[in-house]
């Protein structure tokens, strides 16, 4: 019996997820549980394992195609099992019926002789193929955007499909036509716009073949390189500017002095194997103190959301976000419930959470339900910025760099370790008093965190 293999249903709020990598062929012996392939979403990059042994029998989508979650993209069984049945409805009736596959044997068509061994240039076809020409919803949809007839491009996907990456090539190599000039198209470039062969240009003699001057040109060093946007970066992008345009945002910096929090880091450094801790980090001390800080009642506004509808759902545990540098951007798992949390426990799952982040392997379900949000930028030597609140969250923690200030002490000028807090709340849910209050609130916590630990 036949196996549907699904695009996966990653969470509510992603709808389609981008195909990346096959790690099996069509027509390669596959076993259940093994990495089939691999998909990315607007915020991670996840393997999926195969849901059966058996033949990967039939594959619908290349790498590339951007596929709606619980599409059937391809069929495990055995070989000679039938997959129509299988097929998504994105593409029923894309595929050439099997009458035009037959050449018509009662009323054979008269061909025209075709010219011998002219062979046609990979990136400029002769003329498109008559029929079916199968692409991807991606590629369809790239061409209709840019203006330019998909069936010229030269198919590189799996079972001869035109992909997007070569619609793209169609695009910068041209030439191409207009739909209403596609059929008089022999390859030659044309009157319209951006020299697309047109049907101004279906009557015109063709222009006598350019003298091959241009080989020196492709020698010249480009001036720049177009990369598109990752998902992950794609989806950063989307959420900064929907922060900054549909939020009212304030940043205000405060700074305390960390000499207790770097004893107390040091002390844990030197005896955390004896006692068993996990290495506990100053931006790990950081999440405890705001976990309970933020637990007050006095706080209640920044540890929430502002949804529509001017509705302020505040929680009653705090959930921390934690920013994570990764290589395809910033993500921001979660912490659930670190009120309620040890020291150690914070520490612990902090780390997992940056590692899984950092490898591509984070769940979906882990960067959701943040109240708060925390971004460290300090071992980047920064003293003050301004974090962009991830909405509908009312406000995000900056951490910066530790620096060296003086203060008096009994008429005696003493340097010491300072470190600087940057708050970003939405001014719609919370008042410029408030967020100090927190602030300082904050910052006293820190100064005697040993006596926060008691509580």
């Amino acid at each position: 019996m036949a196996t549907p293999v699904l695009m996966p249903n990653v969470g509510i709020s992603v709808e389609s997820c981008i195909l990346t990598e096959w790690h099996k062929k069509k027509g390669e012996e596959v076993k259940e549980g093994e990495v089939l392939f691999t998909y990315e979403t607007d915020k991670t990059t996840t393997d999926e394992p195969a849901p059966a042994s058996g033949t990967l029998i039939d594959v619908f989508f290349e790498e590339g195609a951007e596929i709606p979650i619980m599409t059937n993209i391809a069929v495990i069984g055995q070989p000679g099992e039938s997959t129509k049945e299988f097929l998504p409805d994105m593409l029923k009736g894309t595929e050439a019926p099997k009458e035009a596959a037959k050449p018509a044997e009662e009323a054979p068509k008269a061909e025209a002789p075709k010219a011998e061994a002219a062979p046609a240039a990979p990136a400029a076809p002769v003329a498109a193929p008559e029929g079916f020409v199968p692409a991807s919803p991606r590629a369809k949809a790239l061409a209709k955007k840019a203006g330019v007839d998909y069936r010229f491009a030269v198919p590189t996907g799996a079972e001869g499909r035109v992909c997007e990456a070569d619609v793209r090539r169609l695009i910068e190599n041209g030439p191409s036509a207009t739909y209403a000039a596609a059929d008089a198209f022999a390859g030659e470039a044309g009157s319209g716009i951006g020299g697309k062969f047109s049907v101004a240009d279906i009557d015109k003699p063709a222009a006598a073949p350019a003298a091959a001057a241009a080989p020196a040109k492709a020698e010249e060093k480009a001036e720049y390189v177009d990369e598109k946007m990752s998902g992950v970066r794609r989806a950063i992008a989307k959420n900064m500017l929907n922060s900054l345009a549909t939020t009212a945002q304030l940043t205000n910096t405060s700074s305390f002095d960390a000499t207790e929090i770097m004893a107390f880091r040091a002390k844990l450094k030197a005896n955390a194997e004896a006692l068993g801790l996990p290495n506990i980090t100053l931006n790990d001390i950081i999440l405890y103190a705001v976990s309970r800080i933020l637990a007050k009642p006095e706080h209640a506004n920044l540890n929430a959301h502002l949804l529509e509808g001017d509705v302020l759902r505040k929680f009653t545990g705090v959930h921390l976000g934690v920013a994570v540098d990764t290589e395809k951007g910033l993500l921001v798992p979660t912490i659930m419930n670190a009120d309620k949390k040890s020291l150690a426990e914070i520490s612990k799952e902090a780390k997992e959470l940056a590692k899984a982040a950092q490898a591509g392997t984070l769940a979906p379900d882990k960067m959701k339900g943040a109240s708060f949000t925390i971004s460290n930028l300090g071992s980047f030597g920064i003293e003050s910025f301004t974090p962009v609140i991830n909405p509908p969250q009312t406000g995000i923690l900056g951490v910066n760099t530790i620096t060296t200030r003086v203060k008096v002490v009994n008429g005696e000028v003493k340097p010491y370790q300072a470190m600087a807090l940057s708050l970003t709340y939405d001014h719609r849910a919370v008042d410029g008093a408030p967020a100090s209050r927190f602030l300082k609130d904050l910052c006293t916590a820190l100064e005697n965190f040993s006596l926060l630990l008691c509580k």
